[in-house]
C-alpha cells in the first residue's frame, strides 16, 4: 500500500497518477475531501492535525507520500504544519512505514547563490521559518534513526490544470486569458521553476528507490533556466501573437500588501525575484540520468495550447 497524505493537490495528483502508472495500483489517497484519481484509488478522510486521523490514513502502508499544501496565511502555517509533520512522523515510526516528504524552498536564503541539498536554512519570514521547522523535524528523526525518509525539495510551480504559483497567476494565466501578464520584480533575472508532473515523477521515482533514504534531494528544472522576457518570448512563439508585460516592481507588492492580505503572504518571497534563483539538481541527474526533464518550451506550449 502506497499512501498520498495530502492527496489532490497539483503535486499529489500527479504523484498518484505516476505512481499508478510505474509503480502499484494500491494507492490510498488521504485528505480532508479526497477524491478518486483512478477507479481503484481508495480513500479515507483524515485531519493530519489529528493524531489518531493520521494515525489510520497511514496504518498499512509501506510507503506513505506527505505532499499537503496550505493556503499563503503565517497563521495558518504555524497552527498546522508542525502538529501535521509531527504526527505523521508519529505514525510512520509506529507502523514502520518509510516516508517521503514534499518539501519547497522557503527557508533558503533569496540569493542569488546556488541552492544545493547542503544550503544552510535562513528563512526571510514567518512562513519560510515554519518551512525550516517542519524540515528540521525530519531530519532530526532522520538523523536519529527513528524513522526510514526522504526529502524531495523543489523549487516555485508552473505547470497544467489547476497548478498554483506566481508565475501561473500573474504571468502564464494571463496570458491564456488575453491578458497582460504581470511579471514579479524583474524580468531579466533567470528563474528555476519546476513542472508539476516532473514533480511527481521524480518523487515517486526517488521514493522508490531504496538507496535514496536518508537523504535530501531537488527535484529536477530545466537547467536553462529562462528569464520572464525569455519565456513570454517562448509564449509568443506558441501563441503567434506579441504578448506585451508588465513588471510588478517591490513597491507594488509594499503598497497592496497593506490593503490585501495575499500580497501580504507573499512579500517574504520576493527578495528571490530580485536576482538569478539557481537551484541546482546536479545530484539527481547524476543518480538518475535516464529522468526527462521537461524543456520550459514543451511545458510552456501544454499550459498555452
Amino acid at each position: 500500500m502506497h499512501t498520498v497524505l495530502g492527496a489532490n493537490g497539483p503535486i499529489g495528483e500527479e504523484l498518484t497518477r505516476e505512481l499508478y502508472r510505474n509503480f502499484t495500483h494500491d494507492i490510498r489517497l488521504a485528505s480532508r475531501n479526497p477524491t478518486k484519481v483512478h477507479d481503484t484509488d481508495q480513500l479515507i478522510t483524515a485531519d493530519l492535525t489529528d493524531p489518531e486521523a493520521t494515525n489510520r490514513a497511514v496504518e498499512g502502508s509501506e510507503i506513505a507520500y506527505l505532499t499537503v499544501g496550505l493556503p499563503m496565511d503565517s497563521h495558518l502555517w504555524e497552527r498546522q504544519f508542525p502538529a501535521m509533520m509531527r504526527n505523521v512522523i508519529e505514525a510512520c515510526t509506529k507502523h514502520g512505514t518509510k516516508l517521503v516528504f514534499f518539501d519547497n524552498t522557503y527557508m533558503y536564503p533569496g540569493t542569488p547563490t546556488p541552492q544545493t541539498e547542503s544550503t544552510r536554512f535562513e528563512p526571510n519570514g514567518r512562513k519560510g521559518r515554519v518551512r525550516a521547522q517542519i524540515a528540521t523535524m525530519l531530519l532530526n528523526a532522520m538523523t536519529a534513526g527513528t524513522i526510514n525518509t526522504l526529502i524531495c525539495r523543489a523549487p516555485e510551480f508552473y505547470g497544467p490544470g489547476k497548478t498554483k504559483s506566481l508565475t501561473n497567476s500573474l504571468v502564464f494565466d494571463r496570458i491564456k486569458a488575453g491578458k497582460r501578464p504581470l511579471v514579479p520584480v524583474s524580468a531579466k533575472t533567470a528563474r528555476s521553476l519546476i513542472w508539476t508532473p516532473d514533480a511527481g515523477r521524480a518523487m515517486a521515482l526517488i521514493g522508490n528507490t531504496p538507496d535514496a533514504y536518508g537523504q535530501t534531494w531537488h527535484l529536477p528544472v530545466d537547467t536553462q533556466r529562462l528569464s520572464y522576457a525569455e519565456m513570454i518570448q517562448v509564449a509568443e512563439q506558441v501563441t503567434g501573437r506579441r504578448i506585451r508585460y508588465s513588471v510588478l516592481p517591490l513597491a507594488a507588492f509594499n503598497i497592496g500588501g497593506r490593503f490585501i492580505n495575499q500580497l501580504k503572504e507573499v512579500q517574504e518571497l520576493l527578495p528571490r525575484y530580485r536576482g538569478d534563483n539557481i537551484f541546482d539538481t546536479s545530484k539527481f541527474t547524476a543518480r538518475f540520468p535516464e529522468f526527462t526533464v521537461t524543456s520550459y518550451h514543451k511545458g510552456i506550449s501544454e499550459i498555452l495550447g
